[in-house]
């Protein structure tokens, strides 16, 4: 065989394997893109392909998801305590069986809690106040069938958004906006996207999936996670419509995305989470320098970067596997710390007069600024925290549209809700401390508030 005829051999086995890396970066992460962030249609409300098909499943099992959530929890708390308390070698030698149920004391007193709860509001035992339907129901018939089947899905398609280079590729594309501006990586911007798309919690979930893999610091990861895990596109209108406000859908959304933006921008410069420390949770060797490219076009590098990890993943049994250890983390670790912390809180908003008091400080601030019926809106500023909902439950009867205007808009921009997003972010691996949630849920409030009223007084 001539020289030239090899040289011909190999430049065709060359072009082979490039278009072998080129389909396995495109092929997944469209598919990655078409679930998580490709806004559809659907009765009358925008959603993503993810979310619908989370909410098609949830319909099916609609009258059954309490019940198998109940039984989940049981199981749950079983292997947990035998698994944490015994050391059994079953649980010490499988890294996946240990993570899931070997776990500190303490969250090992939550899920028992959580299950406890899910118990008692099932079968409607103990204290009205544990299973009314603002409180305990609130969570096992509401919020948890809901996030079980959208942990379900995110978590088995997550891998396709995550690990063929599409993160790479926007984060060397973004980079030099998202840095200066939000002190962030480029790959960042994707969380976002996929939290506006779909809801919070998916934003969440890929941001904690990311932090454990060594792609974000700590303070990356908790400004993302505390800042840019927006309210989705759905949850806006319907807290818009609860208000009877829909007529105002446009003046409304750019409310909100001029508030979140101004927090966006401050909040990363301020404590708590200017104070978090740029350190790894893992050394991970995929991890580069977005703003690297060395004398390259910012396109050919980030496709470098994509081309790469993409190479590393075709495994389709390992993507599998991936997927599914995602959707055992989010069921086993994540649902008991919701139920039993979101209970609590909304037990807290419902029977005391803890929000009342706690919101007393806003009434001469909203009169201050000029927002009519101030104590009546006071304590929706803070009941939020609890859930995301109740400021709209609660500001519902208040007879100023402008008023109402302004709740439906903070209750969105706060973005710390203890029934879902926060709850998710204490019962992950993030490195957000419950207080850092309460002082950031309170700048957010404190930090949008202004924003929301101008833009109120100019509408109204």
């Amino acid at each position: 065989m001539g020289v030239e005829e090899v040289q011909r051999k190999e430049t065709v086995e060359n072009r082979g394997k490039g278009l072998k890396d080129y389909l396995w970066f495109l092929i997944p992460s469209i598919i990655g893109v078409g679930l998580f962030m490709v806004p559809i249609q659907k009765d009358n409300a925008i959603t993503i392909p993810v979310a619908f098909l989370a909410k098609q499943l949830q319909g099916a099992l609609d009258d059954h998801l309490p019940a198998i959530l109940t039984i989940m929890l049981a199981i749950v708390v079983v292997l947990s305590c035998v698994a944490t308390l015994f050391k059994p070698n079953l649980f010490m030698k499988n890294g996946l069986l240990k993570s899931l149920f070997v776990i500190h004391p303490m969250w090992l007193v939550v899920r028992v809690l959580g299950f406890i709860f899910a118990f008692m509001t099932l079968l409607q035992l103990g204290p009205e106040a544990v299973w009314s339907e603002g409180t305990g129901a609130l969570l096992l018939y509401d919020l948890l069938p809901l996030l079980f089947t959208i942990f379900l899905f995110a978590g088995l398609f997550l891998p396709f958004l995550l690990n063929f280079g599409l993160l790479e590729l926007f984060g060397v594309l973004l980079n030099k906006f998202m840095r200066p501006v939000f002190t962030l990586p480029g790959r960042s911007s994707i969380d976002c996207l996929a939290s506006w798309m779909g809801d919070g919690t998916i934003g969440v979930l890929l941001t904690n999936k990311q932090y454990e893999e060594g792609f974000y610091t700590q303070r990356e990861a908790a400004v993302i996670s505390t800042t840019f895990s927006v309210v989705s596109i759905t949850f806006s209108i319907v807290v818009l419509a609860y208000m009877d406000l829909e007529h105002l859908f446009l003046p409304y959304y750019l409310t909100i995305v001029l508030a979140g933006l101004a927090a966006a921008i401050i909040l990363p410069r301020i404590p708590p989470l200017s104070r978090k420390r740029d350190t790894y949770l893992v050394e991970n060797p995929d991890r580069f320098d977005e703003s690297a490219s060395k004398g390259r076009g910012m396109f050919a590098y980030g496709m470098t970067k994509a081309l790469e990890r993409a190479r590393q993943n075709r495994s389709v049994k390992n993507l599998l596997q991936g997927g599914m250890k995602n959707v055992f983390d989010m069921w086993f670790a994540v649902i008991p710390v919701i139920m039993a912390i979101g209970t609590v809180a909304v037990i807290f908003a419902e029977y005391t007069s803890l929000f009342k008091i706690v919101g007393a400080p806003f009434v001469p601030i909203l009169q201050l600024l000029q927002v009519p019926e101030a104590h009546a809106a006071a304590q929706t500023m803070v009941v939020g925290f609890a859930d995301m909902f109740l400021p709209a439950i609660i500001g519902s009867g208040i007879e100023s549209d402008l008023t109402r205007f302004v709740i439906a808009c903070v209750s969105v921009t706060q973005l710390i809700y203890m029934s879902e997003v926060g709850g998710l972010i204490i019962a992950s691996k993030l490195p957000v401390k419950f207080i850092d949630l309460v002082l950031i849920f309170l700048l957010r409030t404190i930090i949008t508030l202004p924003i929301i009223v101008g833009m109120a007084h100019l509408i109204f």
